[in-house]
């Protein structure tokens, strides 16, 4: 088993001194600095590291990583105006609804990059994961069930070749239902 947690202190160490912005004359001390806070603390997590890397798989899924942000830039940018839209016209509908959106990926690493980009895109919060069907809910402020899962199943679909999962994109996506309430009562 090889180390990596030495390789990531020293990559750390070289962030913080691009945080930092340092000046020539200061680089030493705050690379010391940055060794002092980064080497404990890529010792310490060093049993999240992934048991191997290569990098082919890496090369592989940068194109899908590049295409899933900047679909979720556009999301997010078509978001921000819709809401600012709702908010500054009062008479354009909210309608609230919780969505439940099954899934094809399976790593969590792949469900939480696309709960944490519906919780980052205006008007949608993922509410809760249901691990036994494999389920998001998701809270939009605007009804429309097809204008919530789609900009979803794109990024499913780059999250599956980016996580590497099982499933393709070709697959059919289970149907998202609605799951409308009135007074927190389900209808």
């Amino acid at each position: 088993m090889t180390r990596k947690w030495p390789i990531v202190g020293l990559v750390l160490a070289v962030l913080w001194l691009f945080v930092r912005g340092v000046h020539l004359d200061a680089v030493a001390g705050e690379f010391l600095i940055g060794l002092a806070v980064g080497m404990p603390v890529a010792y310490v997590l060093r049993q999240f590291y992934q048991p191997e890397f290569t990098m082919g798989r890496t090369v592989q899924a940068a194109p899908w990583a590049v295409r899933y942000v900047a679909v979720f830039m556009y999301e997010l940018l078509t978001a921000n105006v819709d809401v600012a839209y709702r908010v500054l016209r009062p008479s354009m509908p909210i309608d609230p609804d919780i969505i439940a959106v099954p899934l094809r990926v399976e790593s969590d690493a792949a469900v939480t990059t696309i709960a944490n980009s519906i919780t980052l895109t205006p008007g949608t919060l993922t509410m809760d994961h249901d691990s036994e069907t494999n389920t998001l809910y998701v809270h939009a402020i605007a009804g429309d069930v097809d204008s919530v899962v789609d900009p979803i199943r794109t990024w499913e679909d780059y999250a599956l070749y980016i996580f590497d999962e099982d499933a393709d994109p070709s697959d059919p996506a289970p149907p998202a239902r609605s799951g409308r309430t009135r007074g927190g009562v389900r209808e």
